[in-house]
């Protein structure tokens, strides 16, 4: 047991059950935790956002803009002047209080004439910081080419980068980045729909023919009408009764807060860059055996000066290497897999294998192979 304590406070093993204790027994408990509103597992079609994007300038810079190498910029500002009735060469201008900056944002696509949104900021080229900087009136534009939103203001970026002489540099977080809150103004709204031919559809954020038919079903029993139907493991339609035609909105908000159950596919995360593995609900394990092991070596050099004694005028000072090198081999034990039927009782195992968590991704991944893991694998 004490090992066991050990290994798992040494590990960056990350491993997510949500087993929750109830006084109705383990079929209440079963029923709470897949139990949700559909606005919480369905998107509403017609009101996915729309991405913008669009090409700034920057303007008023403590000195942190792009460089004078930076044409583009330098091309964007005389461009920019010259739309205002000034006439000057590009070459000539070497400012490094302006930055050339990729402007983003997510619009609602029923979103009116006059909303605002918030907009990200990203420098193009060579600034060290947009720190202070104000965005020039930059349009935002659609897939389409369709001009929706005008953006301007001041950039925040929450946080700073200082460089001082001797390549000293204090910085925290990413200054090159940051937002305008409430930065754009919509000019073109897109005329976003939600009901189509007498129908709204809900989109699961994840597909899953059992969720599917448990949102579809749960819709019907509160209308006490078959109005819905799960078309594929995603969509599922509902027709809008004639007499909710006119408050579509109170319709769709009350189908929203209606609870149903949710069912996902048994699936394991693993991050093979920070060693961490999440175990998701319905992960099991068949019988197998493990066994593993680990091959390390080790290559280190030692630098040794060689010094010739004083007054030794043909001697010289040599630098010399002394390299070392280690093999160690972990020696394999064999562990068996019992078969398992919990998310707690798969935690039980890893723990008990006792290896690291990069060897225990290993490990899960021939456990798939050899068919005991019955669950996805997904790789990060």
């Amino acid at each position: 047991m004490g090992n066991r304590k050990t290994w798992m406070r040494g590990t960056t093993l990350l491993l997510l059950a949500a087993l929750a204790a109830g006084p109705l027994g383990p079929l209440a408990r079963a029923e709470a935790a897949t139990t949700g509103r559909i606005k919480d597992l369905a998107l509403l079609e017609g009101t996915t956002l729309e991405p913008l994007v669009g090409y700034g300038i920057v303007v008023g810079l403590n000195g942190t803009g792009d460089s004078a190498n930076a044409e583009m910029t330098m091309n964007s500002l005389a461009t920019m002047l010259e739309k205002m009735d000034v006439t000057v060469d590009p070459a000539a201008l070497k400012p490094k209080n302006v930055a050339s900056v990729m402007v983003t944002a997510n619009m609602d696509p029923n979103s009116n004439v006059g909303s605002r949104l918030d907009l990200t900021v990203s420098s193009v080229n060579d600034a060290s910081s947009l720190e202070g900087g104000l965005l020039l009136m930059t349009p935002l534009r659609a897939a389409d080419g369709t001009v929706c939103v005008l953006g301007q203001g001041n950039i925040s970026i929450g946080g700073f980068n200082i460089k001082t002489g001797e390549g000293n540099s204090f910085r925290k977080n990413h200054a090159q980045a940051g937002i305008i809150p409430n930065g754009g103004t919509v000019k073109v709204s897109l005329h976003g729909s939600f009901v189509h031919d007498g129908k709204v559809s809900w989109l699961l954020n994840n597909p899953d023919f059992s969720t599917a038919a448990e949102v579809a079903k749960s819709i019907n029993k509160a209308l006490g009408a078959p109005v819905a139907m799960a078309r594929d493991a995603q969509r599922i339609d509902v027709a809008v009764p004639q007499d909710e035609m006119a408050n579509p909105v109170g319709f769709i908000a009350r189908i929203g807060e209606l609870q149903t159950r949710s069912d996902t596919v048994a699936r394991v995360v693993l991050n093979a860059r920070t060693g961490t593995i999440i175990v998701g609900k319905n992960v099991t394990l068949k019988e197998a055996a493990v066994a593993h092991g680990t091959l390390k070596v080790v290559v280190r050099t030692d630098y040794g000066v060689s010094q010739p004694n004083a007054f030794n005028n043909s001697g010289r000072t040599v630098v010399v290497p002394q390299t070392s090198t280690n093999v160690s081999d972990k020696v394999a034990h064999v562990v068996e897999v019992p078969e398992t039927s919990t998310v707690a009782d798969v935690v039980a195992v890893l723990n008990e294998i006792g290896a690291s968590p990069r060897d225990i991704i290993a490990i899960l991944q021939a456990l798939k192979q050899a068919g005991s893991l019955q669950a996805d694998l997904v790789l990060m």
